[in-house]
């Protein structure tokens, strides 16, 4: 199924964005884990709406509640189910996308793809509602990574052409990851954020919206993980980061940039640290061969513009099959990379996780 990510972690996403509640259900995780609820609680706000102008204004507190798995705050092995209320709903807002779909959005597709019948309120089940429960599940498995001595992190690296700079794939920490958690806006240089900043609000006030780079480390992760061809770390990472919503380019390491150079300046020499092997550079971001290396593991999310913009669009009317103009009403992020840091850091968490009860022989 679509909403269901299946391996030694098993993550079933429901509900839909005005429906009475969403939520998730996580199968797999070990018992006899504390849960950290106020960590937990930590990584939700930094995803939740309404709490800054660059970001949608609906408000939902987005505590969630405990149906099943934990007996006393510890894991007790049976399935772990999470719901999130919803109770700043706007319906009315989308009636009109029923008819006429949002151009950039999945109104069409989703039209075609359930006869009509899809939820078209909120986005439905194509929701960035939705990245709170994976936020969730994401979250228990970066408690699990700490309990291992590894950490996940990420920022904003870029919102439409303003950038700060980026991690030092060598040296990336602890110190870089705990600056945006406790930050209000999740740069690492302030100045960078506030000119990203300034170019959200110019946007939204043109009823426009900006696109950005969210970029994420792993540190603390021992060669050896991951598999080749189709269980490579890679892979495996990538099918979950395009699970969020806007999410439309992926790479790892140098990426793209690594097409351009020679060879000799894109393989990274090997030397020995500590009775160690590691890289001098880590243009490979951690992974070679579908194997984590023992180097950071770093990758980039490419976000699209938020498809929901109050100018007019061109569109069509799906009844009587014409050419129609659509203004987009409602609350909507002007830049949804901003409030999907922490949602990039859940998904690469639940990955590695689920990566590294390979390794060790999970079954």
């Amino acid at each position: 199924m679509s909403s269901v990510f299946a391996s030694n972690i098993t993550v079933s996403v429901f509900g839909q964005s005005h429906s009475p509640a969403i939520g998730v259900v996580v199968d797999g995780l070990p018992a006899g884990h504390r849960v950290s609820f106020e960590e937990l609680q930590a990584l939700l706000d930094r995803r939740a709406p309404g709490k800054a102008p660059w970001a949608t204004q609906r408000k939902e507190p987005d505590i969630p509640e405990i149906l099943s798995g934990l007996v006393d705050g510890v894991t007790c092995g049976a399935p772990l189910c999470a719901v999130f209320r919803n109770g700043d709903t706007r319906s009315a807002d989308y009636r009109e996308i029923r008819d006429v779909p949002r151009p950039g959005h999945a109104d069409y597709t989703a039209h075609v793809r359930y006869s009509g019948f899809q939820d078209v309120a909120g986005g439905g089940h194509f929701s960035g509602r939705l990245t709170a429960p994976l936020c969730f599940a994401g979250g228990l498995c970066m408690q699990l990574l700490r309990d291992r001595g590894i950490f996940v992190g990420a920022h904003l690296l870029s919102v439409g052409t303003e950038r700060e700079s980026g991690y030092d794939p060598v040296r990336v920490g602890h110190e870089q990851f705990a600056a945006v958690h406790f930050a209000d806006f999740p740069t690492m240089d302030r100045e960078a954020g506030e000119r990203m900043k300034r170019a959200i609000l110019a946007a939204a006030q043109e009823g426009d919206s900006l696109g950005g780079v969210v970029e994420c480390a792993v540190t603390g992760l021992p060669a050896g993980i991951g598999s080749p061809m189709f269980d490579g770390m890679e892979g495996r990472l990538a099918r979950l980061l395009f699970a969020v919503p806007a999410v439309k380019g992926v790479e790892f390491g140098a990426g793209f940039a690594s097409a351009a150079a020679r060879g000799s300046e894109n393989n990274d020499p090997f030397t020995v640290k500590n009775g160690q092997v590691r890289t001098v550079t880590n243009n490979h971001g951690g992974i070679l061969g579908g194997i984590t290396s023992g180097m950071p593991l770093l990758l980039r999310a490419a976000f699209k513009p938020t498809p929901s913009i109050s100018k007019a669009q061109k569109s069509v009317s799906l009844s009587a099959l014409e050419d129609a103009e659509l203004t987009v009403h409602g609350r909507h992020d002007p830049c949804v990379a901003v409030r999907a840091v922490p949602v990039i850091e859940a998904v690469t968490a639940l990955g590695v996780y689920d990566a590294l009860l390979d390794a060790e022989g999970h079954v």
